[in-house]
């Protein structure tokens, strides 16, 4: 089960968060609350969870601050963040500090809820080594042939240079139509998906191999160094050497 500290100084939006997922089913355990980041990060120090799921706007210390004081602790938790529609700048500084996603909280369903837990489940079995990880664990098959022949492409030939153009030709599909169909029958778009298949790539690399950081970049079909850190952080809430040196 992954844990998860539920962070939102509304009683009201924090019992309807506990109550509309059925938590276990998605694997995950609700491990503790907290009514803002004050009282959160002393909690994430002493036992860190897999997933802080956290408003942006609180009283003492907002969802930023607790997030930007969790990674300077070294603590690589998953951060999905609770948000008010409008609030775009909180969004987009909240992905730039590595948070996994955004919940608009006005809007809020269980569809939302529960399509960004099976992402960050994923993205948490992809961050433990080959080993530890569960069969099949980040490789479920999709019941449309067009979307597993994808899939199947990608997981042979990541090292190569991928487009959605050339996805698009091996199916003989439209652009459009080709993305529009993978997100539909995955919930994650292809390029999400193309950089999850990397990212887990590489951690096999950083785990199981001394190969430098710039070539691990090239062996998994990233071809700029930053750009692959960049992803790799904002996958797994660090860098590829900070990887490394955690195992």
């Amino acid at each position: 089960m992954w844990k998860v500290l539920l962070v939102e100084d509304e009683t009201f939006v924090r019992e309807s968060v506990k109550e509309i997922i059925r938590w276990e089913e998605m694997g995950f355990t609700l491990a503790g609350e907290a009514s803002n980041g004050m009282e959160a990060l002393p909690m994430i120090k002493e036992d860190p969870p897999d997933l802080v799921l956290c408003d942006i706007v609180m009283p003492q210390m907002d969802g930023l601050e607790l997030l930007q004081e969790t990674r300077k602790a070294g603590i690589a938790s998953k951060f999905v963040m609770l948000t008010c529609i409008g609030d775009f700048e909180s969004m987009r500084r909240a992905m730039e500090y590595g948070a996994s996603n955004y919940i608009l909280k006005l809007s809020m369903s269980v569809k939302d809820l529960r399509e960004t837990l099976v992402k960050v489940s994923t993205e948490l079995s992809a961050q433990r080594s080959p080993s530890e990880r569960p069969a099949a664990a980040t490789r479920e098959k999709i019941t449309h042939p067009e979307v597993n022949k994808i899939m199947d492409y990608i997981e042979q030939n990541y090292d190569k240079d991928i487009t959605l153009k050339s996805l698009a030709r091996y199916v003989m599909m439209g652009e459009n139509y080709v993305s529009a169909l993978f997100k539909k029958k995955t919930g994650e778009t292809l390029i999400h998906y193309l950089h999850r298949t990397r990212v887990e790539k590489a951690i096999e690399y950083l785990t199981t191999t001394d190969l430098p950081v710039n070539r691990i970049c090239q062996n998994v079909g990233f071809m700029n160094d930053n750009y692959f850190i960049k992803i790799f952080k904002r996958m797994t809430g660090v860098t590829p050497s900070q990887y490394r040196m955690r195992q």
